[in-house]
């Protein structure tokens, strides 16, 4: 029996990972905004031992509200509500550096670890599009390249800030009436390229010394960042050879960079799709499908693909003359993933669509809980996971099938863990030492 477990999180949205899934008799198209649905989910996750359940964010309505359960709550705030309704399971949220400041989301991110007693996860993102650009005054979005300088800019002062009280600086002496020790205080007094900050943060060291720092791009500039700094790393990948190639050249880039590979886990995208057979599952899968309009596929497809409204025709393929991934400034990784699936199983728009329709790009599995579980065990041993992003297509009850039904069989396997044990940060649950803090390193 392996000693290797599986890392598991919940990727939790709305209704579901599927575009129609709101449009099933089962769902509430109001669930989106009821913090009921998402203490349900946590707890769900939790029962199944979850390491982590994360909530995706962007700054902007993304697309047409007339396709499926549009807006959300904002992430910190929820998960701080779930943090008080959960013990164990790590809280992971996606904030965008473009659109944020350092301090405040440095304050944000250490108050969620206090609040969770050291549960916090964020997903570091750059966000694409004129449309969140024109949300903060700017007429059109940073180039690629510039939005990851930004971000590692952004990164470094959020570390300074996360560092700038000393594990110790709180003295509470009420004898001496000396609260706290001003000699383990370090305001940043970072001057840079995009950033001016000053002071110290107003929250003292988290219980993790920062959050569990993840990442989700797959582009050079993508890569690059999660070598440097990322402590696990969201990915989208249809194959089993593509993950692997993908896992074997991210885990080289983060020893390039002087980091233990065994510090970053990377967790490929899988949206299950489980029936008691696997003619069952077919037709769960097929039924989401025949819900989809496709109407809203073409135009996100010309949005993404980043061509004229009115390019596309349902049942041809996509045009020959696409641009190069270099010429994309948006989601670069993305683009290449499904201009690349498209060409390879020489899809139809129609058919494109259908496929996308689940998991955006993800990989999405119909079948029996055996057959899920030999997938994620496949990937697992070979070289092309240290676990798994778990995109239910449809929500709650795609997590309550996974978790009652999957889950068991991993455990049987040795894969996954019976309980949750002793460790109680989401650093410990990754395998991942708490962070000494930079500035008593340099006075050692």
């Amino acid at each position: 029996m392996t000693t290797r477990q599986l890392h598991l999180n919940a990727f939790l949205m709305t209704t579901g990972h599927h575009e129609a899934s709101w449009r099933l008799p089962e769902s509430d198209p109001y669930a989106h905004v009821e913090l009921d649905h998402y203490v349900r989910l946590a707890r769900i996750a939790e029962r199944g031992t979850f390491d982590s359940l994360f909530l995706a964010d962007s700054p902007q309505l993304w697309g047409s509200v007339s396709q499926r359960p549009a807006g959300a709550l904002e992430p910190l705030t929820l998960l701080t509500a779930l943090a008080t309704a959960t013990e164990h399971i790590g809280l992971i949220a996606t904030a965008s550096s473009s659109y944020n400041s350092p301090y405040n989301l440095a304050r944000k991110f250490a108050s969620l670890d206090i609040i969770s007693g050291g549960r916090a996860g964020w997903n570091i993102v750059t966000t694409a599009g004129a449309e969140a650009a024109r949300n903060f005054g700017l007429d059109a979005e940073p180039a690629h390249a510039e939005r990851y300088a930004r971000a590692a800019e952004f990164l470094d002062v959020a570390l300074k800030l996360w560092d700038s009280w000393e594990d110790d600086a709180i003295v509470a002496d009420k004898a001496t009436g000396v609260w706290g020790d001003d000699t383990k205080i370090h305001p940043p007094r970072h001057e840079g390229t995009y950033f001016s900050v000053g002071g110290a943060l107003n929250v003292p060291r988290s219980p993790q010394g920062y959050p569990l720092l993840v990442q989700a791009g797959s582009s050079e500039d993508g890569k690059a960042f999660a070598a440097r700094y990322a402590e696990a790393v969201f990915t989208a990948q249809q194959t089993l050879k593509d993950a692997q190639d993908f896992y074997a050249d991210l885990k080289s880039r983060v020893v390039q960079a002087g980091r233990d590979p065994e510090y970053l886990k990377v967790l490929p995208g899988i949206v299950p799709v489980i029936g008691s057979t696997e003619a069952e599952a077919r037709a769960a899968e097929q039924e989401l499908e025949d819900h989809i309009v496709h109407e809203h596929g073409v135009a996100n497809l010309e949005r993404l693909l980043q061509l004229p409204v009115g390019t596309l025709e349902l049942d041809a393929q996509l045009p020959a003359d696409l641009p190069s991934e270099d010429a994309i400034e948006g989601a670069k990784s993305r683009y290449t993933l499904v201009v690349g699936l498209a060409r390879r199983e020489r899809l139809t728009v129609r058919q494109l669509i259908g496929r996308l329709g689940g998991g955006r790009g993800h990989l999405t599995f119909a079948g029996t809980p055996e057959q899920v579980a030999d997938a994620i065990e496949r990937w697992f041993t070979l070289g092309a996971a240290d676990g798994f992003n778990i995109m239910p297509a449809v929500l709650p009850s795609g997590l309550d099938l996974f978790v009652d039904h999957v889950v068991p069989i991993l455990r049987a396997r040795g894969l996954l863990r019976e309980e949750y044990g002793p460790r109680r940060t989401l650093r410990e649950r990754y395998g991942l030492p708490r962070p000494a803090n930079q500035y008593t390193a340099t006075l050692v």
